[in-house]
C-alpha cells in the first residue's frame, strides 16, 4: 500500500454538511453523493453570486520532471495553512482524469498529509462527471453521422468533418480509426479517431461556461464540418446542444470535498494544460471566491502552459485576476533540470542545482510579465540537505527578487506551509484586489497568428513559430471567418520550454514548429498542436494499472 493511501484511510472525514457549514453553505444547497462528497445546487450558486470576490492565488510550478514537483500537494497545504493562521480559505481544483490515474500517475488528489479525500472516490469515477463529459461529446459525433446516414439535409462535406470522439483513457490505438466499415447499413466510411476526454471541447465550455445558460449556448456553437459549399456546421445546426446540455446538467454543479485538515475543497473539471487550457471550471472557482476570503487554485503543469492558460484565456473569459501566485519547485526536480540524473538526486548535488534553478527563475520572470505578485514554494524532501535549501533560497532572493519558502506540508499538513501561506496573504493584501498592475500576453484584436508568436516568443523564449502548410491555411480561414479575437490555447509538451521535451533547463532561440490548428468557437479559443504532442495520450511501458488491485477486504490497492 502507498504512503499516501496509507495517510488518507487513517484520516478521520467529517460529515460533508460539516465541511459545507465551514464554507458558509447551508445543508439545502447541498446534493449528497455519500456521506463525504455532495454537489451544490443551481440556485444556491445563483444565490452567492453578486457578493464580493475574495482574493485568489494562483499554484503553479517549473517545468515538470520525473522527480516530481507536487503542485496540487501544496495547493491543499497552502489552503489548510491559510485556514491555519485565520484566513477564510476555499480551495478549487481540477478532477483527475482516468487516464493518467491508471498511466503514469496511480493518482491525483495531493500526498501525504495535503490530501483531497475521500481519495479513491475522487480518483476514480467521483460524481460521473467525466462520463457525463464523455456522453454529451459523444452525442454530438452520432448525431452528425446520424445526419449524413439520413440523407444529409445539410450537405455537410464528410471530408470537413473535424468533430472525433473521445473516451477518458489513454488508448493510442485509437488515434487514427475508420468508421461505417461494411455495409450500408452502418453509414459512410470515412477516417476520424479518439482524443482523450480531457481534450474535449465540450470539457473546455463545462470549465468556461458561467451557468447552465451559457453552457448550452457554448455547446450550440461548436463547429463540427462544413458544407461542400464552405459554409460551417455547427452543433445547434444539428439541433444536438440541448440533449448535450442534458446529460451536463449535474455535471455543470461543482464538487463539494474535504482536505484532511479539514478545509473545504471545490473539484471540477479537469482539462489537460498540455492539450487543453488546464484549469477547473470558471463555476466552481467563482463560487469559492464567493464563500471565502481567500481562494488557492492551480493550474496544470509548469508555468509556460498551465499558468499562461489560465491567466490568457480563463481570467480573461471571466475577469478574474489573481492576487498572488505560487511557484512551486523542489530541490530534486531542480537538480534534474540541470542535468542529474533520476537516480543520482538523493545525493547532495549544488552544481546541478545551480543550473537547474534557471527553468525557476525564468518562470517566475514571465509571471511577473503579467504584472503579478510571485513567492517561491520550496516543496521539500528528506534528502534535501541544508546547502541545497540555503542555495536555492538564497539565488531565489537575490537574482530573481523573489522569496523562497520552505515548506512541509506534505509531512505535517497546514501546519507545515503556515510561513508559506503568512508570506502569500501579505503579498495579496498589499494593495486593490483585484490588482491593478495586471496585464495578458496579448490583446484580444491582435491576429491569431501573432497570438501564437507572442506566446512562442514572450513565454516559450523561442527565436519564432514554423506553421505547417495547412496550419498557415486554417489560422487564415479563421481570422477570415470572424475567429480572430480568440485567445489561443497552446498544446505541446508540458516537459520542456520548447516543442522537445529534452530541452530541459530553459532553452531559447529555437523554432516552434505548429502542425495543425482546431478552432473551438464554443468554448472560445483556437487550439495550436506543437511538435509531436498526441491529443489522445499513451500509456507508458509499464502502466499504473498494473499495481492496483483489490485486497480481501474489497479495498483499493495501488493508488497513490
Amino acid at each position: 500500500m502507498s504512503i499516501d493511501l496509507e495517510i488518507a484511510r487513517a484520516a478521520t472525514l467529517k460529515p460533508i454538511v460539516d465541511i459545507a457549514g465551514r464554507a458558509g453553505i447551508p445543508s439545502d444547497a447541498l446534493d449528497p453523493y455519500g456521506k463525504h462528497i455532495a454537489k451544490l445546487d443551481q440556485d444556491f450558486l445563483a444565490a452567492i453570486a453578486p457578493r464580493p470576490r475574495g482574493r485568489l492565488i494562483l499554484v503553479t510550478a517549473i517545468n515538470p520532471t520525473p522527480a516530481g514537483e507536487g503542485k496540487t500537494t501544496t495547493t491543499i497545504g497552502l489552503g489548510d495553512a491559510l485556514n491555519r493562521i485565520g484566513k477564510r480559505t476555499v480551495i478549487a481544483l481540477r478532477e483527475p482524469s482516468l487516464g493518467p490515474v491508471f498511466g503514469r500517475k496511480g493518482g491525483a488528489t495531493g500526498g501525504g498529509h495535503a490530501q483531497v479525500l475521500p481519495m479513491e472516490a475522487i480518483n476514480l469515477h467521483f460524481t460521473g462527471d467525466f462520463h457525463a463529459i464523455t456522453a454529451a461529446h459523444n452525442l454530438l459525433a452520432a448525431m452528425i453521422d446520424n445526419h449524413i446516414y439520413w440523407g444529409n439535409a445539410l450537405d455537410i462535406d464528410l471530408r470537413t468533418v473535424v468533430w472525433r470522439r473521445v473516451l477518458d483513457m489513454n488508448d493510442r490505438a485509437l488515434r487514427q480509426i475508420a468508421t461505417g466499415l461494411g455495409d450500408g447499413l452502418n453509414g459512410l466510411p470515412r477516417e476520424t479517431g479518439f482524443d482523450i476526454t480531457v481534450a474535449s471541447e465540450v470539457m473546455a465550455i463545462l470549465c468556461l461556461a458561467r451557468d447552465l445558460g451559457d453552457l448550452e449556448k457554448r455547446l450550440a456553437r461548436i463547429v463540427v464540418a462544413r458544407t461542400r459549399a464552405g459554409a460551417l456546421v455547427t452543433a445547434g445546426d444539428l439541433k444536438a446542444a440541448g440533449a448535450m446540455a442534458v446529460l451536463l446538467k449535474d455535471a455543470a454543479r461543482p464538487n463539494l470535498v474535504q482536505t484532511i485538515d479539514g478545509s473545504p475543497a471545490l473539484i471540477h473539471g479537469g482539462p489537460f494544460a498540455n492539450i487543453a487550457h488546464g484549469c477547473n471550471s470558471v463555476i466552481a472557482t467563482e463560487a469559492a471566491l464567493r464563500l471565502g476570503d481567500y481562494v488557492v487554485t492551480e493550474a496544470g503543469f509548469g508555468a509556460d502552459l498551465g499558468a499562461e492558460k489560465f491567466l490568457d484565456i480563463k481570467c480573461r473569459s471571466a475577469g478574474l485576476v489573481p492576487a498572488a501566485a505560487v511557484v512551486v519547485a523542489t530541490v530534486r526536480a531542480l537538480k534534474m533540470q540541470g542535468g542529474a540524473a533520476k537516480d543520482e538526486l538523493g545525493t547532495e548535488n549544488l552544481d546541478a542545482l545551480g543550473k537547474g534553478l534557471v527553468n525557476l527563475g525564468r518562470h517566475v520572470e514571465n509571471l511577473r510579465g503579467f504584472g503579478l505578485k510571485v513567492a517561491v514554494a520550496i516543496n521539500a524532501f528528506d534528502s534535501d540537505t541544508a546547502a541545497e535549501h540555503g542555495l536555492l533560497a538564497h539565488v531565489c532572493e537575490d537574482r530573481f527578487g523573489v522569496k523562497a519558502i520552505l515548506c512541509r506540508h506534505w509531512a505535517e499538513g497546514g501546519k507545515g506551509a503556515e510561513d508559506l501561506a503568512r508570506h502569500v496573504a501579505a503579498l495579496a493584501e498589499d494593495g486593490a484586489n483585484p490588482p491593478a498592475e495586471f496585464r495578458l500576453v496579448y490583446p484580444d484584436a491582435m491576429g491569431l497568428k501573432e497570438k501564437i508568436e507572442a506566446v512562442a516568443t514572450r513565454i516559450y523564449r523561442a527565436a519564432g513559430v514554423s506553421f505547417a502548410a495547412k496550419a498557415k491555411r486554417e489560422l487564415e480561414r479563421f481570422q477570415a471567418g470572424g475567429f480572430g479575437h480568440l485567445p489561443v490555447c497552446m498544446a505541446k509538451t508540458p516537459y520542456s520550454f520548447s516543442s522537445d521535451e529534452t530541452l530541459l533547463g530553459a532553452p531559447s532561440g529555437f523554432t516552434l514548429p505548429v502542425r495543425e490548428v482546431r478552432l473551438s468557437a464554443g468554448a472560445g479559443f483556437v487550439v495550436a498542436i506543437c511538435g509531436d504532442v498526441m491529443t489522445m495520450p499513451g500509456l507508458p511501458r509499464v502502466p499504473a494499472a498494473e499495481r492496483m488491485s483489490l485486497n480481501a477486504k474489497g479495498e483499493i490497492e495501488g493508488l497513490s
